[in-house]
């Protein structure tokens, strides 16, 4: 059972598939599958709730092959993994920008994350990422990069 792409879909992986070539990379049938999964489940997504989709759509496939994809779609700028929730979401928009901020996994990432009903909002904050690097300055810390995850409750659920 293979899904059909919408539009939008098709869109947000031609534009991974451009930025995989740019760098030099390649966007398997299987990268592409994995990546497409994460992009239809409208929130984050677990390994393994990917590797039962994926069998769904393939039959069988072990853990591995899905943790191979993730690990490639991570290098590429193509997902994020929201480590409170060992879950994975898209960083990529059909406007090939990867999360439409134009700057692929260069952007600060701040999550927002509604433990109410799992929905989970990327924003891009400039100021929260010059207060942690300041932050970190201060006690002469040299971060490599930095992910906030903000635990709390959506409008639609408050």
């Amino acid at each position: 059972m293979t899904a059909v792409e919408t539009p939008e879909l098709h869109a947000a992986l031609a534009a991974a598939e451009a930025r995989c070539a740019s760098q030099g990379a390649t966007l398997t049938p299987l990268r592409r599958q994995v990546l497409r999964l994460v992009l239809e489940a409208g929130q984050p997504v677990g390994a393994y709730t990917l590797l039962e989709r994926l069998k769904e759509e393939r039959g069988p496939a072990a853990p591995p092959t899905v943790y191979r994809a993730l690990d490639f779609l991570l290098e590429q700028g193509l997902i994020h993994r929201l480590e409170r929730l060992n879950a994975f979401l898209p960083c990529i928009g059909p406007e090939e920008a990867p999360c439409g901020h134009g700057c692929g996994h260069d952007h600060p990432h701040q999550f927002l994350i509604c433990t109410r009903c799992g929905v989970t909002a990327e924003i891009a904050d400039h100021d929260v990422a010059h207060a942690l690097s300041a932050a970190a300055d201060r006690l002469g810390f040299r971060p490599n990069r930095a992910t906030v995850e903000v635990e709390g409750i959506c409008a639609r659920c408050a």
